[in-house]
């Protein structure tokens, strides 16, 4: 079969990691598929590809929908001979949906929902989320699937397939140590976050349990590394940093290749988002045996179980992650009972030759059947 993965998304995130992961291992499977990631041109995620050799097809998109990226989607599914296209972000779903309106005999889509954000009611959403063309949706955790529910005609096409990390490409090298580059010195505790800087990371957070820590507990044993890609909203993060006299405390790395290669040189990794689906960053700070200390968005309740596996807190609450930061940092024995725990729980469970074999099956069940009119 032919498979289309299309992305409407530019930039390099959590979601073209799955897409990535996705492909390489149906890639290095026997099973009988040949795919293509319909991308935007010039994007991160484009370049990135282009470096894997991935059968790319880069399309422009310099505008919200774009003609461009519209006809050629129409004119790659017809000469590829595309027997199912597999939408991964809703810009991608919302440009899909219109090249088929406009040439009336696309492929079925298979449309990953990957956030926890809920689908709008809006008749135009609704519209697009109910397309008559989508035959599964793939949610990438429970909480996700039931957020996705809400706004679906036909639940019977929600599925769940958890993401799954690749274990092939994850490795300590890195192209440089982050004690050295940033001079750290050997006595701080590294408390490391990955995450580019967009509203669903909620930073403030971060710095809030910084601020707590530094500036209220009064502790300067710690080092707080948070990488990720700059945008518009990173003047309101330094200058924050600046408002709190923290500037001795944090260093923002900006994007860095391979981010989670270097988890292992974090001592703690703390998340703090508001919207997750199920980041891959935690399952990837399982797989390095660094302990976890997390906010509850999403699906991160599946995946850690409070005081088991790791710490969770609820949404926006710095004061409970900074205690938990504290409780964690002093008690090796529970780091250890974490650590031990997380790690069976990925390498037992979540690989992405799992994710790509369950997705695989998802193709054939759609390609093997008459496709809706």
């Amino acid at each position: 079969m032919v498979i289309l993965h299309v992305s409407g998304v530019s930039n390099w995130g959590g979601g073209e990691n799955h897409i990535e992961n996705l492909y390489y291992e149906l890639e290095k499977s026997e099973l009988e598929v040949t795919q293509y990631v319909f991308c935007v041109k010039n994007g991160d995620f484009h370049k990135r590809l282009t470096k894997g050799n991935y059968n790319c097809i880069p399309a422009t998109l310099g505008l919200k929908i774009d003609p461009r990226f519209i006809f050629k989607l129409i004119r790659v599914c017809r000469s590829k001979k595309v027997d199912a296209i597999h939408i991964h972000d809703p810009t991608a779903l919302t440009l899909s949906v219109i090249a088929d309106r406009i040439s009336g005999n696309l492929p079925p889509f298979i449309f990953s929902k990957k956030t926890s954000f809920e689908i709008k009611n809006r008749k135009s959403t609704r519209f697009k989320y109910n397309y008559k063309k989508i035959e599964k949706y793939i949610c990438v955790s429970k909480a996700v699937a039931d957020v996705t529910a809400k706004a679906i005609e036909n639940t019977d096409k929600i599925i769940t397939i958890y993401n799954g990390i690749r274990f092939s490409n994850k490795t300590t090298h890195t192209d440089f140590k982050l004690r050295e580059k940033f001079n750290i010195p050997a006595n701080k505790i590294i408390v490391g976050n990955i995450g580019n800087h967009i509203r669903a990371k909620n930073l403030l957070t971060f710095l809030n349990v910084i601020n707590d820590i530094v500036n209220v507990k009064k502790l300067d044993h710690f080092h707080f590394i948070q990488i990720g890609s700059f945008t518009k909203k990173t003047e309101v993060y330094t200058d924050k940093v600046k408002e709190l006299n923290l500037e001795d405390h944090i260093t923002f790395t900006d994007f860095i290749d391979n981010a989670s290669n270097y988890i292992p040189q974090f001592d703690i990794f703390m998340l703090t988002s508001q919207s997750e689906g199920l980041p891959q960053v935690i399952n990837e700070a399982f797989y390095f045996k660094t302990p976890v200390i997390s906010t509850n968005p999403g699906g991160i309740p599946e995946i850690i179980e409070n005081g088991v596996n790791g710490f969770l807190s609820e949404v926006n609450d710095y004061q409970t992650l900074s205690d938990n930061l504290v409780i964690l940092n002093s008690d090796k024995a529970l780091q250890t009972r974490f650590i031990e725990k997380s790690y069976h729980q990925i390498t037992n469970g979540f690989s992405s030759e799992i994710m790509a074999r369950k997705t695989f099956d998802v193709y054939k069940a759609i390609t093997q059947k008459p496709t809706t009119k």
